[in-house]
């Protein structure tokens, strides 16, 4: 299993053999290092952590400190997982971590990918704030005449009079966003060694500037 963590700077285009416009989101993947290898035994699950970014020494704990040791000082920790039981997750084999063949203070770069790779792209939703049923749920709204007054975007009823309260889960106004989403089936257009770049085909979750963990699929 392939595995890296980048920084997403916005989208583009790129012409491909047909002339053929591809739109890609461009990430910038600053070479990582492994900082842990977790074992089924000491941790009860299979895992291989990486460290992305600099952040300057004043602010790293002294527990991070010491579990960093000389590796470098990482602005991020994130975890791939893997399963040795060969169990599938979502129709996917899941790997062994024996596969990955890496050992701590090991560096990835984007040599690991090829054009034409499948990937999945892991990342944080744009924040929309406080949002109405209409934006956030898919609301249809209410009619919008035959006396309707003031009520096009609400959401209608939450309950009913018996039992006598909102139930669980009652779709509702609230903050929209900053979620947690992965988006799959992704291809790997062109890889730049030179300048740490990789293009993505299509849209990739987050804002510019937002962290990504980008995987192998298939």
């Amino acid at each position: 299993m392939k595995f890296i963590l980048g920084k997403k700077l916005g989208m583009s285009q790129v012409y491909g053999e047909n002339g053929n416009v591809i739109p890609v989101t461009v990430v910038e993947v600053e070479p990582n290092t492994v900082v842990q290898i977790k074992g089924r035994d000491k941790d009860g699950y299979e895992a291989i952590q990486i460290g992305y970014g600099t952040r300057k020494a004043k602010n790293i704990k002294s527990a991070q400190k010491g579990h960093f040791k000389d590796l470098g000082s990482f602005a991020v920790l994130k975890e791939f997982r893997f399963d040795s039981k060969g169990k599938k997750s979502r129709g996917e084999e899941q790997e062994s971590i024996d596969s990955a063949n890496l050992t701590v203070g090991q560096k990835i770069d984007v040599t690991i990918f090829t054009p034409g790779d499948s990937v999945k792209v892991t990342g944080t939703t744009k924040g929309r704030g406080f949002q109405g049923v209409v934006k956030r749920h898919g609301f249809h709204g209410m009619p919008a005449s035959h006396g309707a007054h003031s009520v096009l975007r609400h959401a209608g009823s939450i309950g009913q009079r018996f039992p006598q309260h909102t139930l669980k889960g009652m779709r509702m106004a609230g903050r929209m966003g900053t979620n947690k989403l992965t988006t799959r089936g992704l291809k790997i257009v062109t890889v730049d060694l030179e300048n740490n770049l990789l293009a993505i085909k299509g849209a990739v979750p987050g804002n510019k500037g937002g962290l990504l963990m980008i995987q192998s699929q298939g």
